[in-house]
Parts: C-alpha cells; sequence; structure tokens
C-alpha cells in the first residue's frame, strides 16, 4: 500500500487535533503553519475525516476543529481509510459493492497472496489509535522533516 500525502498530512492533522486534549480544538490555519501544509490542501483533507465522523468542525470565537470521538478509539486505519479510501495493496482486491474489483478472481494464482497482505496490513494499521501517537508527537510547531 502506497500511503498518498493526503493520508500522510491527514494522520499529522488528527494527531495535532488529538494534542489539543479531549475538549481542545485547532484551527486548520494554525495546523497548517505549524505542520507546513497548504491551508488549502489541508481544507480539502479535513472533509472526508468529517464524513467519516472522525473530526467536527467548532465555529465561532476560538473555534476549528476537533475530535469527534476520544483518541483512544480513533484508529489510525480508520484515518488512512477517511482519507486514502481503502488499504488495499492492490486494485484487484479492492471491493465494490460487495463484488472483487478483478474478473479473473476465480482463476487467480495470488489472490490469496494479495488477500492475506491486505489482512495484515489491516490488522496493522487498526493495531495503533491516536492516543498511541501522542506519546512520541512532537510538541505543536516542532514538524520533523520528510513526514
Amino acid at each position: 500500500m502506497l500511503v498518498t500525502t493526503k493520508g500522510r498530512y491527514a494522520m499529522r492533522l488528527m494527531i495535532r487535533i488529538a494534542q489539543q486534549g479531549p475538549d481542545g480544538k485547532v484551527p486548520l490555519r494554525k495546523v497548517a503553519e505549524e505542520e507546513d501544509i497548504s491551508l488549502k490542501y489541508l481544507e480539502q483533507v479535513v472533509r472526508p475525516l468529517m464524513a467519516a465522523g472522525l473530526v467536527r468542525s467548532v465555529r465561532g470565537k476560538g473555534g476549528g476543529y476537533a475530535l469527534a470521538r476520544e483518541a483512544s478509539e480513533i484508529r489510525a486505519g480508520d484515518v488512512l481509510r477517511a482519507a486514502e479510501g481503502s488499504t488495499v495493496p492492490v486494485a484487484c482486491n479492492a471491493l465494490e459493492d460487495d463484488v472483487v474489483g478483478c474478473p479473473r478472481k476465480g482463476e487467480c494464482t495470488t489472490v490469496r497472496f494479495w488477500a492475506g497482505l491486505d489482512q495484515v496490513i489491516e490488522e496493522y494499521v487498526d493495531s495503533a489509535t491516536l492516543a498511541d501517537f501522542l506519546e512520541y508527537a512532537p510538541e505543536p510547531g516542532m514538524a520533523i522533516e520528510g513526514c
């Protein structure tokens, strides 16, 4: 699975929001500045996170974005699936309306391998919550190069 910038930025955004605590919120502009990410791009990244019920918008003075659930209840896999659409390693394993996307599924000799890899990826990305990331996340404004 290749995680795009959208998926990586979604993870960084969610960690920054989680750092605000259970009742905290953060303006997208502040995250954009601290993480050196385009505000316009972050506005695109936050939409599927809201649609997935992971974040909520808080309007008014002191508004911003807040977690919709506890950090310990939001898995990295939830964030990646919301941002990327899927975590499947190959397109032929993608499910569309409960039908496997590849017409050769019945005769494919590698389908079990790809399904196994998909299972490993799913288990791994679902093994970490946002709360786990808070242990070693840099302080806001201290972005790490290359992430």
